[in-house]
């Protein structure tokens, strides 16, 4: 191995092991930020049952492996000593990490899509650790609650927006990879992981599947939502639409209150054909459409 290899790993190691002491549980990762270890299982016959996440007592199970004690992230190295970078597991306590990938290599303005979300859904990102990847991208470090499990997706919150939930994580900071460095933002590091706005939460969960009807009547929650789109100002009309929209189809009074939307839209000056179009933009990012 060349001593930039071993350099490398060396460093990757020491990062590591700061991120255990943070209560962060970490693996080893190669230079294509794929966990660094092959799986044991790689020349067995197919298993019939679930697969092994780590019950067979041996390394190679990817984030699986994830721990943050030192004796243990020092072993998991030492048998991968081409490691050049470490990567942290989401979903585990105490943060119970969700990481929100602002990716640059799509060609979108993902940083744009994520205000555009903020702005429709009314949160706001708070203070918290970002990650600078060598692409220009940038990772957000955000907190859960230990009793939400937030799936991992690509470009469903937005294109260029990955998140990275429960079995995934996130390459660390201080890891070297084929094509840089991941590097913290300044004046973040000593940062704890902020608390996910319970808006963008909502988003990140998948809406549960009820069994029940849709109730026929808007009711008084739906009279609330109505009132909320009349009370728009200019400016504000799309924004407050495409909320109330959203939390309509998420308890299930889309299609009972899109008609009423619609003319409280019109009623504040927004155009039936954009307030529909809104109507069936929160549809979709509610999972609705064509329900």
């Amino acid at each position: 191995m060349a001593t930039t290899d071993r350099q490398a790993t060396a460093l990757a190691l020491a990062h590591a092991l700061s991120a255990a002491e943070r209560g962060l549980a970490v693996i080893p990762l190669s230079r294509t930020k794929l966990p660094a270890l092959r799986s044991p299982h790689r020349d067995e016959p197919a298993r019939s049952g679930p697969p092994c996440h780590g019950a067979c007592g041996r390394p190679g199970h990817g984030v699986y492996d994830a721990t943050t004690d030192p004796g243990r992230v020092r072993a998991l190295f030492a048998a991968a000593p081409w490691a050049t970078g470490y990567g942290i597991a989401c979903g585990l306590p105490p943060y119970h990490l969700i990481g929100v990938d602002l990716d640059t290599k799509s060609g979108t303005d993902s940083a744009a899509a994520l205000r555009e979300l903020a702005l429709r859904h009314l949160f706001t990102i708070p203070e918290t650790v970002v990650v600078l990847t060598p692409s220009g991208g940038r990772h957000l470090w955000l907190s859960g609650p230990p009793d939400t499990v937030v799936p991992n997706s690509a470009g469903r919150l937005a294109p260029g927006i990955d998140i990275r939930g429960a079995g995934g994580y996130l390459v660390g900071p201080g890891s070297r990879t084929e094509h840089g460095v991941y590097t913290v933002a300044p004046g973040t590091a000593q940062l704890p992981p902020a608390p996910c706005p319970p808006a963008l939460l909502r988003l990140l969960v998948p809406p549960p599947r009820s069994s029940h009807p849709a109730p026929t009547a808007p009711g008084d929650q739906g009279h609330g939502l109505v009132h909320f789109v009349l009370c728009a100002h200019e400016g504000q009309r799309n924004t407050r639409l495409f909320w109330a929209a959203c939390r309509a189809y998420e308890n299930g009074l889309g299609p009972a209150l899109a008609d009423a939307l619609t003319e409280a839209a019109r009623t504040t000056g927004l155009a039936e054909r954009e307030a529909r179009a809104t109507i069936a933009s929160a549809a979709r990012m509610t999972g609705h459409q064509g329900r």
